[in-house]
């Protein structure tokens, strides 16, 4: 029996438009089993287009049954889409940080928070008539908040945001719909997350 898994997200965790294995919190999962970290394939809660209050709704009716030994969180780019508030979010992430610590059996070490990447960079967002540097200065935003909530709930935060800049454009690493990442992109997340998770799993105390 592996170690057990709960992803909670949106669409960046369940993978649109690529399969199954090519989700980054599977391709995680398999890398750290690479590695002799035996840690199960994750149950996912998480769906196309949902906002932190979504996710909250989404955990609410699935009832995860913990605790995992290890979960992971990455919510936000539905709010900054939609143009809900900065501080609304920042409410609502630590709140649902909070159920993650929960899941886990109350250990903030094995939680881990990725940022949400910048869908202004991709050719979706390049075509979608929207101010490209206001998506990128509210991303920026964004993660940062989660970023300083992570760190004083004792939380991991690895960031992933650049990847996205620095990819969006290339077609290896764009899912067909034009705004997703492939999995080529999503390997790339789970690597950068890759070091940082082994080393909370490995922890004992």
């Amino acid at each position: 029996m592996g170690l057990s898994y709960l992803a909670l997200g949106d669409s960046y965790t369940i993978g649109e438009a690529v399969a199954v294995e090519g989700r980054w919190p599977h391709q995680l999962a398999a890398a750290l089993r690479a590695q002799g970290i035996d840690l199960a394939d994750p149950q996912t809660v998480a769906t196309t287009g949902w906002t932190t209050d979504e996710l909250d709704a989404g955990i609410d009716e699935v009832a995860p049954k913990g605790p995992f030994d290890f979960v992971s969180l990455l919510i936000g780019v539905n709010n900054q889409y939609r143009g809900r508030p900065l501080d609304e979010y920042q409410l609502q992430f630590q709140a649902l940080l909070q159920r993650a610590i929960g899941f886990a059996g109350g250990r903030a070490d094995r939680v881990l928070v990725l940022s949400f990447p910048d869908w202004g960079a991709t050719p979706f967002g390049i075509q979608s008539g929207r101010h490209l540097t206001r998506i990128g200065i509210e991303t920026d935003e964004f993660n940062a908040a989660a970023k300083v909530i992570s760190a004083q709930q004792g939380v991991a935060f690895v960031d992933i945001t650049d990847i996205s800049r620095d990819n969006g454009t290339d077609p290896a690493m764009i899912a067909e719909d034009g705004l997703h990442p492939s999995a080529v992109m999503y390997a790339l997340w789970s690597a950068r997350a890759l070091p940082v998770t082994a080393d909370l799993l490995s922890r004992t105390d």
